[in-house]
């Protein structure tokens, strides 16, 4: 099935590496061209290179708590490529502890980065964007069941998938759709910290993977490949919903 991704332009935070890179891997394989962003300078380069360099991927290193980011993203695509038709807003996780554990300061900074610089990156995409553009947001999981441990997580992230909601409905009269994305257990750098942590490395795994009704984690390209899908007009009727990419471990409907 042709996509319809041949040069169309995306913006991806936090795409340097796991599922915003995996998903940028998508995009370009189809032929569109991408932005990509991450903190890290040297990461974002390798990245660039990784996706076949300057013809079809750009980036610059950013923080998404920096109001200036969206703009200079959204600047990039449009000076490299001449135009944009959406984005893939991706943050990284936030700290880990209990909702009662964590600090003030590093609640304050979280809704900077996770919550704040999401919205903020989406306002200033959708006010580019003409009717046919997506975008969509990278959540978790928690938006749909807490997961132990993730007490940031499991506060932020339901409320960016409301506001995503509410930016489909006023979006929508322009023609233009709003996802969210819900990766379950992916073996991300992000997954293997977290594995690490717990002390047991094995033992977690296995825990991890026997509450999956496929028994595995994802790869980041599984991922790459539905997120690549959502953000093309094939998805053109697709809009308000989060979307669990997660081997089934979600139990709603």
């Amino acid at each position: 099935m042709d996509l319809g991704l041949a040069d169309r332009v995306y913006v991806l935070t936090g795409a340097s590496r796991g599922l915003g890179f995996a998903t940028a891997q998508c995009l370009v394989a189809d032929g569109a061209r991408v932005v990509i962003s991450s903190r890290d300078e040297e990461r974002v380069k390798e990245a660039v290179e990784r996706l076949g360099g300057s013809a079809g991927a750009a980036g610059i290193a950013a923080d998404l708590s920096d109001p200036a980011t969206p703009g200079r993203l959204v600047d990039l695509a449009q000076e490299r490529f001449g135009r944009l038709d959406g984005a893939l807003i991706s943050v990284g996780g936030p700290p880990p502890g209990s909702a009662l554990q964590v600090s003030d300061e590093q609640w304050e900074q979280a809704f900077r980065t996770v919550f704040l610089g999401a919205i903020r990156t989406a306002r200033t995409v959708a006010a580019r964007l003409d009717a046919g553009g997506a975008i969509g947001f990278v959540l978790s999981t928690s938006v749909r069941q807490p997961i132990p441990g993730l007490g940031i997580s499991n506060g932020l992230r339901p409320g960016l998938a409301g506001a995503a909601k509410d930016m489909a409905d006023e979006l929508g009269p322009r023609g233009i759709r709003v996802v969210s994305l819900l990766p379950g257990r992916v073996k991300t750098d992000r997954m293997k910290e977290l594995i690490a942590a717990s002390g047991d490395p094995d033992r977690a795994a296995s825990e991890f993977e026997a509450q999956i009704p496929l028994r595995r984690m994802a790869e980041p390209e599984e991922f790459g490949r539905v997120a690549a899908f959502a953000l093309s007009p094939a998805a053109s009727y697709l809009t308000g919903l989060t979307l669990p990419v997660d081997g089934g471990s979600v139990r709603g409907y």
